[in-house]
């Protein structure tokens, strides 16, 4: 009889579930599983107390039915990548104009703000925070409008980290 599937009555497949696997239990406690959530998957006893035998009436064994229960599992959320906002050294932009842009625009403090601006006044570029890809993106953009807005040549853009 290959190709006949044999699937017992859902209720009879929750009652082996509860019995026989602990960890289905709290799938069907919660409401995360439903009796379509039940599929044919290999041989599992009937009778969790005498493997060799099953249920009364049933012919003893599994009665050929090789069914068990599958569970979902809940898909892992992985962290967002995360983005440097970075600004570049031009030699026209006022400092003080860039240390007004890194307290408004990314909140730092007044001493913060001027490290910041003096490493990339020395270094041509510096990381002015990091953060995920649409608030690295709304910042760049916050930063270059501002300059616009101001007539600055100040460049800012980000960079995976």
């Amino acid at each position: 009889m290959e190709g006949k599937q044999n699937f017992l009555p859902p209720d009879r497949l929750l009652d082996i579930a509860r019995r026989n696997y602990q960890a289905s239990i709290r799938y069907f406690d919660q409401g995360d599983m439903t009796t379509s959530d039940i599929c044919r998957t290999g041989p599992v006893n009937a009778s969790p107390n005498d493997p060799g035998k099953g249920r009364p009436g049933d012919g003893g064994g599994n009665g050929g039915n090789d069914t068990a229960i599958a569970t979902r599992t809940s898909p892992k959320t992985k962290k967002p990548s995360m983005y440097k906002v970075l600004l570049l050294n031009d030699d026209y932009t006022p400092m003080e104009f860039v240390v007004r842009i890194l307290e408004a625009v990314f909140h730092k403090t007044g001493e913060d703000a001027t490290r910041i601006m003096l490493h990339v006044h020395q270094k041509g570029v510096g990381v002015c925070g990091v953060y995920t890809y649409d608030i690295a993106e709304t910042k760049v953009a916050q930063v270059v409008d501002i300059a616009r807005r101001s007539e600055h040549p100040l460049q800012c853009t980000m960079e995976k980290e």
